[in-house]
């Protein structure tokens, strides 16, 4: 089984279940204010989550000044934490 790398800012702790690794970027890295509209998120796959579900692909190269790679690269990761994660457990874990 692959392990979950959180590589924000060059952190790369790895986590064998995705949901820690969740908690641990909404808890352990600075919250991020989204290019597009001023939204305050947490880093890492909530800040992906928003821009891709808030904002089209076009807006969000605008603002971030992406490549299409970089796009794909955050829509696979999205897309991967998705499939895998149990955001139920994720919510309660961070609402205490």
């Amino acid at each position: 089984m692959s392990r979950w790398e959180c590589a924000i800012a060059g952190d790369d702790s790895q986590f064998d279940r995705v949901e820690d690794l969740i908690v641990h970027q909404s808890t352990e890295h600075d919250r991020v204010s989204c290019k597009v509209c001023g939204t305050v998120v947490p880093d890492g796959y909530f800040a992906i989550k928003h821009a891709f579900d808030e904002h089209s692909r076009a807006e969000y190269v605008r603002a971030y000044d992406a490549s299409a790679a970089e796009v794909r690269r955050r829509e696979n990761v999205k897309e991967s934490v998705e499939s895998a994660a149990d955001m139920n457990e994720v919510v309660e874990r961070l609402e205490g």
